[in-house]
């Protein structure tokens, strides 16, 4: 009777190595204003132009030497205004906000005021006008907050936020496609909306929540 080989035991694979890690390990180190890099640019081309932006394709250098090509949003700028009514309360403010249809967003948003710059309008100024165009309100106190971009990937809008405090009700004149409902809502109810997920505009949520941790910080 012949006999049975024996099995031979398969090898056991190989471990993968493991690939070389291409991030470096963070540092544990606080955060500190870096002096201003700018790109080189090669070439700007305006690819579409509107009333509103223009979309350039540039060809550049960036600050670290690399080479690369983007589809950059332009834009004058944008003012944002908290615009704060203290008559009845010091600790919790009445917060002019407004609710309009954004057809990008495809649904009515609550939002702070705000609009675009004019070409070569002082932000101040524009932050002025776009209260008063908008709500009817003027202010007599006058603070900027922040400055941010809300989509830097992009978009190259700023976006300037100004504190308006001082507060004096006048007749509203928005522009002929602007349909705005004016309300005050209490700085707490506002924060609690967030929190609640009901605000979806991101300049809203910025000034919010920076001016709320803002005015924490003062009472500690």
């Amino acid at each position: 009777m012949p006999r049975k080989a024996k099995a031979t035991p398969l090898a056991k694979p190989a471990k993968p190595a493991k690939a070389a890690l291409a991030v470096k390990k963070p540092a544990r180190k606080a955060l500190k204003p870096e002096p201003v890099e700018v790109a080189q640019i090669l070439s700007s081309v305006v690819a579409w132009e509107g009333p509103l932006f223009r979309v350039h394709h540039d060809k550049l250098i960036e600050p670290g030497g690399k080479h690369s090509e983007r589809d950059v949003i332009r834009h004058n700028g944008s003012v944002v205004v908290l615009a704060l009514d203290h008559s009845k309360s010091r600790k919790d403010p009445w917060v002019v906000v407004e609710r309009q249809y954004r057809h990008a967003a495809n649904q009515f948003l609550w939002e702070l005021p705000a609009g675009k710059l004019e070409p070569g309008e002082d932000p101040l100024a524009g932050a002025q006008r776009e209260l008063e165009e908008e709500t009817g309100y003027r202010a007599k106190k006058w603070k900027p907050l922040v400055e941010y971009y809300a989509s830097p990937g992009f978009l190259g809008e700023s976006m300037k936020v100004f504190l308006a405090e001082g507060l004096v009700p006048g007749e509203a004149h928005p522009e002929d496609d602007e349909e705005i409902e004016i309300r005050l809502v209490k700085l707490s109810g506002l924060v609690k909306m967030i929190d609640k997920g009901f605000i979806h505009d991101g300049k809203t949520l910025t000034s919010v929540l920076l001016y709320t941790r803002q005015l924490a910080r003062k009472r500690r």
